[in-house]
């Protein structure tokens, strides 16, 4: 397994916290780290995950919320360490890890068709089975991938032409893919921590950003923005993951267990997030009735697809030939969750 050199400090604070204890592989308690609350998919998720585990075992399952263990970075890096059992991070943070991991980001692969989603995480060939030993080169057992919603822009103006967004200044996750995505489609973007989003927003910082509706809505996005553009061009995925070397010291029984919940979770959730987008939307439309929603048509998606490819070819170059056969695979898997 890959180890780091050096800690965090959120990392030397989880280690004291281990220092009187077990160790990971025997621990009762298991450790959870995620990006986001406890209402939010993650959180859904890591519930029905901690709920399975704990009603067929004596283990338990301690999970901790956004903010818990410092930012994103910091989390992986106890994970890779061992000071985490379990971690739920999004490619868009774990990108300059993973570089593979990326395809996720590639703009007009994934579909947002609800029942086409479903279909596609259920059956994708590159999530199940492609992933998986690169995710274990890093010390990582891949047990999940899943959507949390259609990412959805919000900004201060209407845009309907890459030609409309030159100029604003759109926020992405720290994943240099996501800036040239926004880059490809016109933007001016700036990658900056979920945490500092919002400030960003009210300082005009930032002119927009995207997400799925229900963090829109959540997090009160619309009323920092005026008008939301759903451009079809991606789903916000995340990824669960174990550490590799917690996972092999279980014993037959507890691997088939940790399988189970993962399972059990990923049914839960796949059909949960549809409900949230929805929530999130029609939440938006009652509390702030004013706010303008825009759908851009097939046609004016074209101009975007067409600016894609230079993300497609960015991605590639990064993630080699492995990422190319990945990329290459999701369309196939797409084109048959259609069908």
């Amino acid at each position: 397994m890959k180890q780091l050199a050096k800690f965090s400090l959120g990392s030397l604070a989880m280690a004291g916290a281990m220092a009187l204890g077990v160790s990971a592989a025997q621990a009762d308690n298991w450790r959870y780290a995620m990006e986001e609350g406890m209402n939010d998919p993650q959180g859904i998720y890591a519930a029905k995950f901690k709920e399975v585990i704990e009603a067929n075992s004596d283990h338990t399952v301690q999970i901790y919320p956004v903010g818990s263990l410092g930012e994103s970075a910091d989390a992986m890096e106890q994970a890779q360490a061992g000071l985490l059992q379990f971690i739920d991070q999004s490619p868009g943070f774990t990108g300059a890890l993973i570089p593979e991991a990326e395809a996720f980001l590639v703009p007009y692969v994934q579909p947002t068709d609800p029942e086409v989603v479903q279909k596609f995480f259920r059956e994708s060939v590159a999530i199940n089975e492609m992933f998986h030993d690169i995710y274990r080169e890093q010390g990582l057992e891949l047990l999940s991938v899943f959507p949390e919603g259609e990412q959805v822009v919000t900004t201060m103006e209407e845009f309907r032409t890459p030609e409309d967004l030159e100029g604003m200044k759109i926020r992405t996750m720290t994943s240099p893919l996501l800036l040239e995505t926004y880059e490809a489609f016109g933007a001016s973007p700036i990658a900056m921590p979920w945490g500092e989003l919002i400030g960003a927003l009210k300082t005009n910082m930032v002119d927009g950003q995207e997400n799925p509706t229900i963090w829109i809505e959540a997090y009160g996005l619309d009323d920092l923005t005026k008008v939301m553009t759903y451009t079809g061009h991606a789903q916000y995925t995340t990824a669960v993951m174990a550490n590799a070397d917690f996972y092999d010291g279980l014993s037959d029984e507890d691997k088939a267990l940790v399988q189970k919940a993962s399972q059990e979770a990923l049914d839960h959730i796949l059909d949960v997030a549809v409900e949230l987008d929805a929530k999130g939307l029609a939440k938006i439309k009652e509390t702030n009735p004013d706010y303008k929603i825009v759908r851009l048509t097939e046609e004016e998606r074209a101009a975007f697809k067409e600016r894609a490819q230079a993300v497609e070819e960015a991605f590639i170059e990064r993630a080699g030939e492995r990422g190319a056969a990945i990329l290459e695979q999701m369309k196939k898997d797409l084109e048959a969750a259609r069908k």
